[in-house]
C-alpha cells in the first residue's frame, strides 16, 4: 500500500477528514472530530497509528512484528501499523476500518444517527 493508496482510503469513511493539527508532515484522519488515524505519508518506512480494542492489539503485537504498542499514543489502545508489504494491504485496510468503526461506535448516539443518514 503506498502513501496515497493508505490517505484515499481513510478518505473514504463517511464524514472522515484529514487535518493537519500537528504541522504539515502528519496526516491526522478524523470522523466528527475523533481521530480515527495519524500517520506520516513521508515516512520510511510507512506507519499508521490505529485505534484498537485491547485485547486484539495485544494479540496483533504477538502475532506481527508489523504491529507494535502506538508510538505517542495510549498503548493500550493504539498500535503503530508499519505498511512496508509484511502485512498484506487487505489487513492493513481492515485495520483501518476497525479503527474507524471503534471510533463512530465511541461517539454519542445523536452523531452516529446523523452518520448512518449521510
Amino acid at each position: 500500500m503506498t502513501p496515497q493508496e493508505l490517505r484515499a482510503f481513510c478518505l473514504e469513511f463517511n464524514a472522515a477528514t484529514e487535518e493537519f493539527p500537528f504541522g504539515p508532515e502528519t496526516s491526522v484522519f478524523k470522523v466528527l472530530g475523533k481521530l480515527f488515524a495519524l500517520c506520516a505519508l513521508d515516512g520510511d518506512p510507512l506507519t499508521v497509528n490505529l485505534k484498537c480494542e485491547p485485547e486484539i492489539a495485544a494479540q496483533l503485537r504477538e502475532e506481527h512484528d508489523a504491529i507494535a504498542p502506538g508510538r505517542h499514543m495510549n498503548k493500550r489502545h493504539w498500535n503503530t501499523v508499519t505498511v512496508d508489504g509484511r502485512l498484506p494491504d487487505r489487513m492493513v485496510r481492515e485495520l483501518i476500518e476497525d479503527s474507524y468503526d471503534l471510533v463512530v461506535a465511541g461517539l454519542p448516539k445523536a452523531e452516529r444517527l446523523r452518520l448512518d443518514r449521510a
